[in-house]
């Protein structure tokens, strides 16, 4: 399976992607603000989502809102 941005880019571990819209974090205070870039993406299980870190928080975000850098 193939791990695809909004734009259908491959995305593959330690990418770099940016926030196309802006995004409440359920469970923190954390809202991303569309443009923010987070590095180091890591690849799930799951095709639709990654996990990436904002400051010390660890969060899995739907690919949907994510194009690649």
């Amino acid at each position: 399976m193939e791990t695809k941005d909004s734009n259908g880019n491959v995305l593959t571990s330690g990418d770099s992607v940016q926030v196309i819209k802006d995004l409440k974090v359920k469970g923190s205070s954390i809202n991303l603000k569309r443009g923010q870039v987070l590095k180091n993406i890591k690849l799930t299980d799951d095709s639709g989502l990654v996990e990436c870190r904002e400051g010390k928080k660890t969060m899995i975000l739907k690919t949907e809102f994510l194009k690649k850098r």
